[in-house]
């Protein structure tokens, strides 16, 4: 605010660390606990001119500048303090963690409006600095923290570059612990309206979107759409001689050209029209189909979302339009006089008609292919993620969350949670149990700027921290490939670190690495690299240490092979509610956090067998269609040839060879296409299974045994009729 230039407004705020307990107090009454309370911030002013809350009481200008001070959205207000008008709550007291005590100083209403910034209480700003609030609310330049925001305003014709350049000479100036001078900090600005999609960061609230799928669902809509629309084009210009007779007449009687083509396009609008209406009726159980895609919010109410009437009447004319001017245009070009004489087609016309069903009809199955090659390669992706080793144990394992506190000097939280620990790791029903901050793949991380120093040189750089006592390693099954475990400490006063931050500090091997010191503090062993983060991000420079102080989350590793994990988990719960009466137990599985890291790629797998599906049978009926016509046109041939002793098996092959080529047409040109965009996509992945071609050359056999199903039928009936009843008019 005071030192860059070229800034309008400055707007920083931090979400509240951890999982909050708040402590109503009410006159008369025993106070009124909330554990695991979302959606708090810290914040000044600023915040309130960026998001446009509506105030009820409490000032813009005033109610957050003192410390110990919060302001309530109306639905937090009414559920602290039910029964009070929102001028009696001003002053009512919060305490946040059994430390912090503060009185409401503001009401405000929330943005009408979808919104990723969903909190709904501000404590003041002021409070971190005059309660020593939290710890992790520190100035320490090397530390990240994804709870610390800052939003900026840029002036008129200001360029970001410009910004950035001066919040990096900011860091030079104040940053005076940092004496490395290979060391090199940047900051980026990023564009406000890419909060909601950007993949980079976390977003502010539940309903962020994915770019990617959202272009992905269009594709697929709009390749869906597109099928049908070859398919009506195909059927309708095949069977366009059934409707020659009725165009000369017309045509005899005075129709011009334009009142035929007006004529075929109303028809095919009212098609589309009548599809719409079925549509619309279908919506609300494909929404039901379809919900893992989709935010709990979202619905379909034509009464409330008239902009959806507008689209399907717009979507449906621009269907009808593409679908039906080419045959309408087509049909309408019809000579009178020889279509009256049965020779609708003249000249080469016919042939280059043929041609365009042709082209038509390998579209389909370009699409019909893509996607079927597309589905094998993401399902094969994701079985490749959810099954690799990722460097440690995840089966039977489930984390406890116990209570969250600010101050971690060894109080008697502290103690509780040592004995807590030691009674679950006694139970019968449990391997081995550990008390550490995260598990070893997780959304959470944290990181430093650690120094490592080798004579004269010094390396510094960004590493992840992780802590837990000494059995977490055991735990986990993560190999020490050199030295020992961290002893039990309750600060960081030994590391373990992993394969890639000794590499990264220049050494190969591991034995080499021992005994050097990383901030004054000694390497005791090394152990082997395990993916911190999904399998979209490789392996980060680790470093572990024992703080049991500082460590808050069970791990426990329940009996392989146990017969009632449930009465286990039970048993743990009843001593966990011994200790910690007024908190809530919260456990999960590990594995089933692991499989989370993948829900995109599940729905997208999900989505891609549907659309695969339709995608095969619109294509099929297509080509059925296309089968009917050409054995209907040529059944006098079918006739003469069986009277010259053709097989049934010789015109089958016949009938079928010219509609098989033009699968094997398409598949060729899917397999490129298809791999390139694979590719593509794998490329969002750090470890990613390789794209085979036994891959491509099943979903060829496949496409190719659902052509031949497809042609089956009609080619043997067309095969195996009696060549008197196609050849007596001869």
């Amino acid at each position: 605010r005071k030192e860059v230039t070229g800034v309008d407004e400055v707007i920083g705020f931090h979400k509240y660390n951890g999982d909050p307990k708040v402590e109503i107090a009410r006159k008369n009454e025993k106070p009124f606990t909330i554990t695991h309370q979302k959606n708090i911030i810290i914040a000044d002013k600023s915040y309130f001119q960026l998001v446009p809350y509506e105030w009820l009481t409490g000032s813009i200008q005033t109610s957050l500048v003192e410390p110990y001070k919060v302001v309530l959205t109306t639905e937090r207000a009414r559920a602290y303090f039910p029964g009070l008008s929102f001028s009696a709550m001003m002053g009512k007291q919060i305490i946040y963690n059994d430390t912090v005590v503060c009185s409401v100083s503001g009401i405000v209403n929330v943005p009408s409006a979808n919104t990723d910034f969903i909190f709904k209480e501000f404590i003041s700003q002021a409070t971190i600095l005059s309660a020593r609030f939290a710890p992790n609310y520190s100035m320490n330049w090397g530390s990240v923290n994804g709870g610390t925001q800052l939003l900026v305003r840029l002036a008129a014709n200001t360029k970001p570059k410009n910004i950035e350049a001066q919040l990096d000479l900011l860091e030079k100036k104040y940053d005076k612990g940092n004496n490395n001078q290979g060391s090199v900090r940047h900051f980026r600005l990023q564009p406000f309206d890419d909060i909601h999609f950007s993949q980079l960061y976390e977003t502010f609230g539940d309903h962020s979107a994915n770019k990617p799928v959202l272009y992905g669902l269009l594709a697929v809509g709009a390749f869906l759409l597109v099928l049908g629309c070859i398919n009506f084009i195909n059927l309708t210009t095949a069977q366009s001689v059934q409707r020659a007779k009725e165009i000369g007449v017309r045509k005899t009687l005075g129709s011009s050209g334009k009142q035929l083509i007006l004529q075929f396009l109303t028809e095919t609008f009212f098609i589309s029209f009548i599809a719409l209406i079925l549509s619309v009726v279908l919506t609300p159980f494909l929404l039901k189909i379809f919900s893992g895609f989709i935010p709990a919010g979202l619905h379909f109410d034509l009464l409330h979302q008239p902009y959806i009437i507008g689209f399907g009447v717009l979507l449906t004319a621009l269907v009808a339009l593409l679908a039906g001017f080419y045959p309408a245009w087509i049909l309408s070009r019809f000579n009178p006089a020889l279509v009256l004489k049965n020779q609708a087609y003249n000249g080469n016309s016919g042939s280059r008609k043929a041609l365009l069903r042709k082209g038509l009809t390998i579209s389909q199955f370009l699409i019909a292919q893509s996607f079927t090659m597309a589905t094998l390669i993401a399902v094969k992706q994701i079985n490749y993620v959810e099954n690799k080793d990722m460097g440690f144990k995840k089966d039977a394992i489930i984390n406890v969350e116990t209570p969250f506190l600010f101050n971690r000097s060894g109080g008697p939280q502290d103690t509780k949670r040592i004995t807590l620990l030691n009674e679950i790791n006694n139970m019968p029903g449990v391997q081995l149990a550990s008390l550490g901050n995260d598990a070893p793949s997780s959304g959470n991380w944290s990181s430093s700027d650690m120094k490592y120093k080798d004579g004269k040189k010094e390396f510094e750089t960004d590493v992840r921290q992780k802590n837990g006592d000494t059995n977490y390693l055991k735990l986990y099954h993560i190999k020490i490939i050199a030295g020992r475990n961290v002893r039990a400490s309750d600060t960081a006063n030994e590391y373990v670190i992993n394969e890639t931050y000794m590499h990264l500090l220049g050494f190969q091997d591991p034995e080499k690495v021992l005994n050097k010191q990383i901030e004054n503090v000694p390497i005791v062993g090394v152990m082997a690299d395990f993916n911190q983060e999904s399998l979209h991000a490789p392996v980060k420079p680790l470093a572990f240490s024992c703080e049991v102080g500082n460590s808050w989350l069970l791990h426990i590793a329940l009996k392989p092979g146990a017969q009632n994990w449930k009465s286990t988990i039970a048993s743990i719960e009843k001593k966990y509610k011994h200790f910690f009466p007024d908190e809530e137990f919260y456990y999960w599985f590990f594995d089933e956090s692991i499989a989370k890291f993948y829900k995109s790629e599940e729905n997208l797998s999900s989505l891609l067998k549907w659309a695969t599906g339709l995608a095969i049978f619109i294509s099929c009926m297509g080509l059925l269609g296309l089968v009917m016509y050409t054995t209907s046109q040529r059944t006098k041939e079918i006739g003469v040839r069986k009277v010259l002793g053709a097989s049934v098996g010789n015109i089958v092959s016949i009938l079928s060879k010219d509609f098989v080529q033009l699968v094997l047409i398409a598949s060729f040109i899917a397999i490129p296409v298809t791999w390139w965009a694979m590719h593509k996509w794998l490329e969002n992945f750090a470890y990613k299974t390789s794209l085979n071609w036994w891959v491509f050359a099943i979903s060829v056999l496949f496409m190719i045994i659902v052509a031949f199903v497809t042609l089956g039928f009609q080619t043997i009936k067309a095969a195996n009729a009696n060549p008197v009843e196609s050849l007596r008019t001869e």
